[in-house]
């Protein structure tokens, strides 16, 4: 169902549909999330993106409180922006050879992932609040400060050393140039 369609007709109706877009989310992060630790070479994002699973595996079950809460299964709504920025995230992650750079790739892919859960949950929230439920406001709360902290983290080991590392990399071809010139330099014996 698309975010504006025809079948939502209350603000019930639109919490509800947000909630299961949320819900499909977090699934597809969990099953992303290994991939993205297997792909990091930095120790420091690798243990980021491993507490993030386990983050992720909380906040699925507290998606799961609020759906008991609401009377309702367990159910996702396809979020095609969720899929969009997965799918954008692999594409990038697969064409960059440089692990450094591809360091670099993988927070900002996480970082957009990120952004939009936040603003899934602050909808969220809000919503829960205008609707009378404090008590999923506050399960609802909680996932969005835990996405609010992710990203937090993710642009300090950006800025404190990934970036930098990254940019300080010379292309391949470059690297051969410039051993080349050094050799031209020498003495033939």
């Amino acid at each position: 169902m698309a975010w504006f369609s025809a079948g939502i007709s209350t603000m019930d109706d639109l919490f509800i549909h947000a909630l299961q877009d949320i819900y499909y989310a977090e699934r597809r992060i969990e099953k992303s999330l290994p991939d993205m630790v297997a792909k990091a070479s930095d120790a420091e994002l690798k243990r980021g993106f491993r507490r993030h699973l386990s983050e992720t595996r909380a906040q699925i079950k507290r998606l799961e409180r609020v759906f008991k809460l609401i009377k309702r299964e367990p159910e996702g709504a396809r979020c095609p922006a969720i899929d969009g920025i997965i799918e954008e995230a692999n594409e990038i992650a697969g064409d960059v050879e440089d692990k450094m750079v591809l360091n670099a790739a993988l927070i900002a892919a996480a970082q957009a992932v990120e952004h939009y859960e936040m603003t899934r949950y602050g909808a969220l929230v809000a919503w829960a609040r205008v609707l009378g439920r404090a008590d999923i406001a506050k399960l609802l709360a909680q996932n969005l400060k835990e996405e609010k902290a992710t990203d937090k983290k993710l642009s300090g080991i950006a800025k404190r050393k990934i970036n930098r590392k990254a940019a300080a990399r010379k292309p391949k071809k470059q690297q051969q140039t410039d051993m080349l010139d050094v050799l031209s330099g020498i003495p033939a014996i």
